[in-house]
């Protein structure tokens, strides 16, 4: 039997004000945080693309509230293979890369880091679509603030990679090449 919660996820389209619905419905009810978190990190579940769509703006409205499904993130984020997925995923990796490098931001563990460093440089190298890569990008650019050998290795997957995409990819390959250059 489908909870209410299940329901309003299948009926969310990828449309922003649906998305953007769900997600307040979710602010508002954070007694409801982990049975949507579970659904979204339950890659059997047909609508954990919804679920990840809506996770996307929780997460970048109130990104406190992920704070306790951190390590389950990690260990999933690995694991998606739907490009409607790994989008919003990867999107979550910028908000948590750039709120860990701010003053009085979520500080992540060395694990932790280490886990979605892993994931960001695989989405790289792997066939996924231009988004995705974007925010893996931005991510592992921050994340590389601290760790200087991430600059090195973005920096030689996307020299590497630069001809082999579209206009979009070598746009904001261009403006973090700037950055890494500096």
């Amino acid at each position: 039997m489908k909870t209410d919660l299940a329901s309003k996820i299948n009926q969310t389209t990828a449309h922003r004000k649906s998305r953007v619905s769900l997600s307040n419905y979710i602010i508002s009810h954070e007694d409801l945080l982990n049975e949507f978190v579970g659904i979204a990190f339950d890659i059997q579940n047909e609508n954990h693309i919804k679920a990840f769509w809506s996770l996307e703006l929780v997460c970048e409205k109130k990104l406190k509230l992920f704070v306790p499904f951190l390590d389950s993130f990690c260990e999933v984020l690995p694991k998606l293979k739907n490009d409607s997925a790994i989008r919003p995923a990867t999107k979550i990796c910028m908000f948590l890369a750039k709120s860990n490098h701010r003053k009085n931001g979520i500080l992540l563990t060395q694990e932790q880091e280490h886990n979605l460093i892993e994931a960001l440089i695989d989405r790289l190298i792997q066939n996924e679509k231009v988004a995705a890569k974007v925010y893996a990008m931005r991510a592992l650019f921050v994340l590389g603030k601290k760790y200087k050998w991430v600059h090195e290795e973005l920096k030689t997957i996307i020299e590497q990679d630069y001809s082999n995409h579209s206009a979009a990819y070598k746009g904001a390959t261009r403006d973090l090449l700037k950055k890494l250059n500096k």
